[in-house]
């Protein structure tokens, strides 16, 4: 894929939509959300149904059994789409990616967080890049809203293509990303290693890089990640995704893979900076966020040492 290569959006020909009502619908393309049950999920879905182009199928995998789903879900089915709530027990978002996963018919996935709202064109561009590069997985452009901080956003104004794993990480936004499942069946699923909880995402880039699998960002394609926690709720959330970022790392240093070796050295030194630079400019957020990849850095790259899961494969 030519970062040169200009977008072409799919229009009311497109061999692969469908129209139902006034709205078109992307035959070929799933949609799937892992949720705890949380009430910001209606953001998401009306964001999806307000769509220019909407889903063949939508599958909410629920971890927090919000029955009030299938009220949202069925405003979404009369509109044209097949909707499907899967009620699952225990917690992770890698388990319930992959029982989403595991349901999917279309050739096509795209996935994005019950906190996300996505622009009205996202599908349009996301199920036109995918068509055009089956054998690519596509991420997008992730903005902030909301009434809490944000650091993890994505803005970039020009798309790019990565070919193999950078040293210091691999772009898939977890929230904002379409795989053909062909993909996944190259690949596999999302590791859910519980050492790994909060990192699924980079280890799966970093396992297709390393398999031949193209990464494409799409500027064009975006959401809205929706800040909602807390101080106190966001410090932690640093901490588990450090932990088990780190985790991720001690996983491959087991299997003597050197390059992560050198990577993790840069993830911790850009960790300590970031603690440096919020400490000095007074940024408390920042600062926070450097102090947890500093401090649970060894213990998490102990407890990836110490695993022997390995990701499952699509059945």
């Amino acid at each position: 894929m030519s970062q040169s290569e200009p977008l072409k959006a799919s229009g009311s020909g497109a061999p692969h939509d469908a129209t139902a009502g006034t709205q078109q619908i992307a035959s070929d393309v799933t949609v799937v959300i892992p949720t705890l049950g949380r009430p910001i999920i209606e953001k998401c879905l009306t964001s999806i149904g307000q769509g220019s182009l909407l889903p063949g199928d939508i599958i909410v995998v629920d971890q927090g059994d919000n029955t009030s789903i299938d009220g949202l879900l069925a405003e979404l089915a009369a509109a044209g789409s097949t909707t499907r709530r899967l009620p699952m027990k225990g917690r992770g978002r890698a388990a319930a990616l992959n029982l989403g996963l595991e349901a999917v018919a279309t050739p096509f996935v795209l996935i994005t967080d019950d906190d996300c709202e996505v622009d009205r064109d996202w599908l349009r561009i996301m199920a036109e890049q995918m068509r055009r590069h089956p054998q690519t997985a596509v991420t997008g452009a992730v903005l902030s809203g909301g009434s809490e901080p944000i650091l993890n956003t994505v803005r970039d104004s020009q798309p790019s293509v990565a070919h193999r794993p950078g040293l210091t990480y691999d772009r898939l936004s977890g929230g904002n990303c379409g795989i053909p499942r062909e993909v996944f069946r190259r690949v596999g699923l999302f590791d859910d290693d519980p050492c790994m909880r909060f990192a699924e995402d980079g280890e799966w880039a970093y396992r297709a890089l390393r398999n031949g699998i193209t990464i494409a960002y799409e500027p064009a394609a975006r959401v809205t990640h929706i800040g909602w926690r807390a101080s106190a709720e966001r410090v932690e959330q640093y901490r588990g995704y450090a932990r088990t970022h780190a985790a991720f790392f001690g996983k491959y240093l087991r299997r003597g893979d050197l390059f992560i070796a050198a990577r993790a050295l840069v993830h911790v030194g850009r960790a300590a900076l970031r603690w440096l630079r919020g400490a000095l400019r007074g940024d408390a957020e920042l600062a926070a966020n450097g102090r947890a990849y500093v401090t649970e850095f060894l213990p998490g790259i102990a407890d990836g040492l110490r695993s022997r899961a390995r990701p499952p494969a699509l059945p």
